[in-house]
């Protein structure tokens, strides 16, 4: 599965009703953190079937980045069940970002 780019008008149903874990990555264009994330994520998203990639751009969603207190980027942050269960701020190795998947 792809990374899904996700906007507030979508970001219900995509990630808090989803029956998968998801994994959201908030980040920026300008960000060459977020842009070395990125295929790291797509690595994740295209190898796994339990859980679901999404992208939002933190300076297109400020509403959803300021709802969920996201001050420094990249982070990924896990939902499960609807509920944050975790996050990870800063660029991060696959294996740990998988770690979050298995954390909860």
């Amino acid at each position: 599965m792809a990374i899904i780019p996700v906007t507030y008008e979508h970001f219900e149903e995509e990630v808090l009703k989803s029956d998968l874990p998801v994994l959201a990555d908030f980040n920026a264009d300008w960000c060459g953190p977020c842009r070395m994330l990125a295929p790291i994520l797509e690595q994740i998203a295209e190898e796994r079937s339990d859980c679901k990639v999404v992208s939002i751009n933190v300076d297109d969603e400020s509403e959803l980045a300021e709802q969920f207190e996201v001050s420094s980027i990249p982070c990924v942050v896990l939902f499960k069940g609807g509920k944050e269960a975790a996050r990870s701020v800063g660029l991060r190795p696959k294996e740990a970002l998988e770690g979050l998947l298995g954390e909860n």
